[in-house]
């Protein structure tokens, strides 16, 4: 008698066990071994290059309604838009990577280097890229670039379109730029002079795509 109702408390608290762990899956959810951990934001992966900005994808609330023409928003404002449509982005790490994306464009459209360009720039950007640069080697020309320092990165406009957020930063670099004949004869430029070059940049992402990059969609340059 006494062994029966022991072995009726073993099964009573065995169903007990198994109902509070089908609770906590049912709230927590399982574990599948396919689930990876994110990176923060900003944060370069082992072996990629620093200068690329990297953010995370990940599910993300409903941008803010972007205001009409007629409400205009302030740069703080917009950059709240920007935040609350994806809460990873910080104007700060932004600018670090953006700065590092400028020097590697730069540089490599100089070296006519398409697929170090391919991932940084839009669609319609970079075809406007390596048209230049095919049009340059028909020509025989090449194009040395050194960005001896960028002095001044901010940003100066930003606004949501509809999931796209878009961040334009203004540089200002000291660059020494000479574009030499087949011969290697200087046609423009100076090799031991460098000027003061202030170009102003577009970049965007969509904040609900899987891809983590910002894109360059628009280059300004000012005199």
């Amino acid at each position: 008698m006494g062994d029966g109702f022991v072995f009726v408390e073993i099964v009573i608290f065995a169903m007990i066990a198994a109902f509070l762990v089908y609770r906590l899956r049912s709230v927590l959810g399982r574990r599948t071994g396919e689930e990876r951990q994110r990176p923060n934001p900003f944060s370069p992966r082992p072996g990629a290059p620093d200068n690329v900005v990297q953010m995370p994808g990940r599910d993300r609330p409903a941008p803010a309604a972007t205001p009409s023409p007629d409400e205009p928003v302030s740069l703080s404002a917009a950059l709240a838009q920007i935040k609350g449509a994806d809460p990873s982005f910080d104007e700060k790490h932004f600018l670090q990577g953006a700065r590092g994306a400028f020097q590697m464009i730069v540089e490599a459209f100089a070296k006519g280097d398409t697929a170090t360009l391919r991932p940084l720039l839009a669609d319609d950007v970079y075809d406007n890229f390596a048209r230049a640069i095919r049009d340059r080697q028909a020509a025989g020309e090449t194009l040395e670039t050194r960005v001896e320092k960028i002095d001044d990165a901010d940003v100066v406009e930003a606004r949501m379109d509809g999931r796209t957020a878009l961040v334009t930063v203004k540089f200002v670099s000291e660059q020494m730029n000479v574009v030499r004949d087949r011969n290697g004869a200087v046609l423009d430029g100076d090799p031991n002079a460098v000027v003061e070059a202030v170009d102003v940049w577009t970049f965007a992402r969509n904040t609900r795509a899987s891809n983590p990059n910002w894109s360059l969609v628009e280059t300004r340059t000012t005199h």
